[in-house]
């Protein structure tokens, strides 16, 4: 049989650099036109700058690694790199890295790539692939909610170390019971990103998800996400704290009927050491006996270019899970 890794990778590698590329040059023509802009502004009637009104800073960053909200500007480029730890009582610890790079383009659309490293009982594998799109209804606060749409195509890379939920008399993990040679199907997703600003203090954002992978078990996914977060200090956002959850309900082929459902919930900080960097911890805490018992995440985000102009499809980006 053909070996067709080889192949994945080099397309893939070829991609992030193409996709890098249209980056920095969108980047450098955006700065050109700021700049261009400005000078023009600057030669104006004072009272004509006041028009321009930036966006909250909900707008413009990772709300947590795995609820979005609305878009980047157009010129703008976002980097994370996004670490998890699920603990669970059935079986060892998984451990991923995903790394995410997004573009904002004209016309309120982002496009991301993102790739996601696994490790689990001692193997570390490439697990995913995937390529981002999304689509803002409208600019900033012209619609209630700012309803977002988001779609996602996820290749997969490496194999199926363990399954989603506890083990079974068919599906026994380890060595000695969970094959651990199959691939990761593609899958396709769909996400509906609500989010909001209240009272010039609280940031709020729910997204909807579905994920259907395309072969193998046929895994189905679906659920909701939510993030409420507030500056400690009025004064400035270098500082906040808020509360996570989310809530999976997935099932495959065989367990349509009987779905295995998660709740999980807790507390994340957020601090900003720069105007363009941004770290948050969140620890989430299982609910039900189906949950992990806890979920914790590390993500630490930079971003490239203008923020903040009028118009400003602006957004945080998300991980998607396996």
């Amino acid at each position: 049989m053909l070996n067709c890794a080889p192949l994945r990778i080099f397309w893939r590698t070829l991609l992030v650099l193409v996709f890098a590329s249209v980056a920095q040059l969108t980047v450098s023509s955006s700065l050109r036109a700021q700049v261009r802009a400005a000078e023009q502004l600057a030669r104006t009637e004072p009272e004509i700058g006041a028009a321009t009104r930036e966006l909250p800073e909900i707008s413009h960053w990772i709300w947590s690694p795995f609820v979005t909200a609305y878009l980047l500007s157009a010129g703008e480029v976002y980097t994370s790199l996004i670490y998890e730890n699920d603990v669970v009582h059935f079986r060892s610890p998984d451990h991923t890295f995903a790394q995410e790079i997004e573009l904002g383009l004209p016309y309120r659309v982002n496009l991301a790539i993102e790739n996601v490293v696994e490790r689990y009982h001692g193997t570390s594998q490439d697990s995913t692939f995937s390529i981002q799109a999304r689509y803002a209804l409208a600019d900033w606060d012209k619609i209630p909610l700012n309803p977002t749409i988001l779609t996602e195509y996820k290749f997969g890379v490496g194999n199926i170390l363990h399954d989603e939920g506890a083990p079974t008399p068919a599906k026994r993990f380890g060595p000695a019971g969970f094959d651990t040679s199959v691939e990761i199907p593609d899958a396709y997703g769909l996400r509906l990103v609500l989010s909001e600003e209240f009272f010039h203090r609280l940031e709020w954002a729910l997204n909807t998800f579905f994920e259907q992978e395309i072969a193998g078990d046929r895994r189905r996914e679906w659920g909701l996400a939510q993030s409420v977060v507030t500056p400690l200090l009025s004064s400035h956002e270098k500082l906040k704290v808020g509360i996570n959850l989310e809530l999976r309900s997935f099932t495959d082929k065989t367990t349509r009927g009987t779905p295995y459902n998660s709740f999980v919930i807790g507390p994340t900080a957020i601090w900003k050491p720069t105007s363009k960097t941004r770290l948050e911890v969140s620890p989430l805490f299982g609910v039900n006996h189906k949950s992990p018992e806890v979920q914790f995440f590390v993500a630490f985000s930079y971003l490239l270019g203008p923020s903040g102009r009028e118009g400003g499809e602006q957004r945080a980006p998300k991980r998607e899970r396996r």
